[in-house]
């Protein structure tokens, strides 16, 4: 199993509101949404390579 690190930080009320709605709707954690949502954004800026699906 790969070691994951714990990452803590602090957003707006309305921020975390809208972040726990969408996990529901994706049927996800808060903190597996936050891993997709950062994913996506690191990948679609260059920071992490492309998957083999895209």
């Amino acid at each position: 199993m790969v070691k994951t690190h714990p990452l803590g930080f602090r957003v707006e009320p309305e921020l975390k509101e809208a972040l726990e709605r969408a996990a529901k709707d994706d049927m996800r954690s808060v903190s597996s949404m936050v891993e997709k949502i950062l994913t996506m954004y690191l990948r679609d800026k260059g920071y992490l390579p492309k998957s083999a699906a895209e």
